[in-house]
């Protein structure tokens, strides 16, 4: 590499480490240090630059998604559908092994269809089961893991907030990136099912079977109260597949229909509402305060000719294209341990993007894999945000809960390297819908 693209890298990576170790807002440490490298090591102006630079990335249409998916998401959070969820799925799993363990798996997968955020579905479904499990007398390891595991379907399944992002910088279609998502996190969550119930079988004790028994009526009834859930599912993405909406209208329609299951629900009122939409803007100005940022520090980059520099490097390595994305892995779970989700996807796709598709990978296929890799970072301390959420509800100490998600990390590994050897999981429904 150029000795003084080198220095140029090497200031801009100081730079970062200090302002974020500094403790100042991510998206705020991005763009300074995106002034920084561009007034240090160029001649063009810093602030026009990252006027045009904000302005390209938020003038998009397909943007207004993201506060609509999270608002929708705090309106479920707050109308009881996770509590009736919790009621539905206890006749049908409690008498198998790991018992009620498997209802984080499953009540996350189906959270996960109609919130978009990993720390929504955590905390939503957490809310109801842990405290149930204390009560039960399950062991807290595998109950507080398999929840920061499964929690993290909230990033694989549709509709995925960081789905919309990633599809956005690079330019590929999200309802694609939706689509792809669909198997993968249903292969995620088959995994993390078939670990508890092995486990359960090898050690009945996690999970102490209790003497209620339910009918099959009484199974059957416990249905309707899954209803609302997968009115929403088909309000959002069934509007979606069917060609009727946009991404950005079936959000709107997702919004429309958990304000009205709330209202219908008894959990809806002008103030719940308020809060709701508070919270969804303070969420929605964090995300798009680090997306515009990194888009900044990301021209930067590129004018400067950083990402060109490190892709004729890595090039000239001649790794193979397996030996790429393990480099890219071990990369990824690094950073990981130090940035949340949305900023490890914007800051690296620059550099990322061009390699994985010049050794012939398909950019969908990758935003499948980048987004199993920032799940990893959702359950890896310091900065795991899931590990934050259980500690919020079980007040148990960050280390005990990393170490009661080290299996679930270790089986997303596995289902990465299952996804990288079987490329089809993720691209078969896209290409089907395509054809």
């Amino acid at each position: 590499m150029d000795a003084d693209l080198m220095m140029m890298g090497l200031v801009i990576f100081g730079a970062l480490v200090i302002t974020l170790g500094s403790g100042i807002w991510i998206g705020i440490s991005l763009f300074i240090v995106g002034i920084i490298g561009m007034d240090l090591f160029s001649f063009l102006p810093g602030g026009g630059n990252m006027a045009s630079s904000v302005w390209a990335t938020v003038n998009k249409w397909e943007l207004v998604a993201l506060p609509l998916f999270i608002l929708m998401g705090e309106v479920i959070f707050r109308s009881g559908i996770s509590e009736n969820l919790f009621k539905a799925l206890v006749p049908w799993l409690y008498r198998l092994p790991s018992g009620l363990m498997l209802i984080n798996i499953v009540a996350c997968t189906l959270f996960a269809a109609v919130s978009g955020s990993s720390a929504a579905t955590t905390a939503t479904v957490g809310r109801i089961t842990l405290s149930e499990f204390h009560k039960l007398g399950y062991h807290p390891s595998p109950s507080m893991g398999s929840l920061a595991g499964a929690g993290t379907l909230g990033f694989l399944i549709p509709p995925s907030l960081i789905m919309i992002i990633y599809a956005i910088l690079a330019d590929v279609s999200i309802g694609k990136m939706f689509i792809a998502g669909i198997m993968p996190g249903i292969l995620l969550a088959l995994v993390y099912m078939g670990y508890l119930i092995g486990y359960g079988i090898i050690d009945p004790s996690i999970a102490p079977r209790g003497e209620q028994r339910y009918s099959l009526s009484e199974r059957m009834i416990s249905l309707k109260l899954v209803v609302p859930v997968f009115v929403l599912i088909a309000a959002v993405l069934g509007s979606i597949y069917a060609g009727i909406a946009s991404i950005t209208e079936a959000a709107s329609l997702g919004v429309l229909a958990s304000v009205v299951l709330a209202y219908v629900n008894r959990k809806m009122s002008w103030s719940i509402l308020y809060n709701c939409l508070v919270s969804s803007v303070k969420t929605t100005s964090m995300i798009i305060l680090i997306v515009m940022g990194a888009s900044f520090l990301s021209r930067t980059m590129g004018i400067l000719g950083i990402p060109r520099e490190l892709t004729q490097v890595i090039g000239d390595l001649n790794l193979s294209p397996f030996m790429l994305m393990i480099m890219l892995a071990i990369t990824y779970i690094i950073l990981g341990c130090i940035l949340d989700g949305f900023s490890i996807v914007v800051m690296t796709l620059p550099i990322s993007l061009p390699l994985v598709i010049g050794a012939g990978f398909d950019p969908i296929w990758f935003g499948v894999f980048l987004i199993l890799m920032v799940e990893l970072s959702q359950i890896t301390p310091p900065v795991g945000f899931n590990l934050f959420v259980i500690q919020g509800l079980t007040n148990e100490s960050i280390g005990t809960i990393a170490k009661a998600a080290f299996p679930f990390f270790i089986l997303m590994l596995l289902t990465t390297v299952i996804l990288t050897l079987f490329p089809q999981i993720a691209l078969w429904l896209p290409n089907l819908m395509t054809n």
